[in-house]
């Protein structure tokens, strides 16, 4: 038993590795051969939710020709006194708090993008 014991000790790691050091041993947490670790792709379901540049392009593009809703110009009249509370209240039109605030933020830059554009006009 002695013997088995010393042979086990005396064995060095026989390639270094970044994870772990690998030993020709069939216990423990290393135990076995070493091999390299399968990458797969990214699944196509996990793209669910990304918006792609065209589909960016088209929204931008319906907003400008048709502009604001009702519920989003007045919700721009709310943001000007600073009533930002108020305006998250839109989750009960809008369908959910999350995209009541994206809604807010969206809406907060669209004046100061406003003044922007008219003043290149002048």
């Amino acid at each position: 038993m002695m013997e088995k014991l010393n042979i086990i000790s005396q064995h060095k790691p026989l390639k270094k590795s970044s994870v772990a050091a690998y030993y020709p041993m069939a216990v423990g947490l290393n135990k076995g051969h070493k091999v390299t670790k399968h990458v797969s792709q990214e699944r196509h379901s996990c793209r669910h939710g990304h918006l792609t540049k065209h589909t960016t392009f088209v929204r931008d593009m319906i907003w400008e020709v048709c502009g604001f809703a009702p519920h989003e110009l007045w919700a721009m009249e709310l943001l000007k006194v600073s009533k930002d509370k108020q305006v998250l209240k839109f989750k009960r039109r809008v369908g959910k708090h999350i995209r009541a605030k994206r809604m807010q933020e969206e809406l907060s830059n669209v004046p100061a993008a406003r003044r922007i554009v008219a003043t290149k006009k002048d």
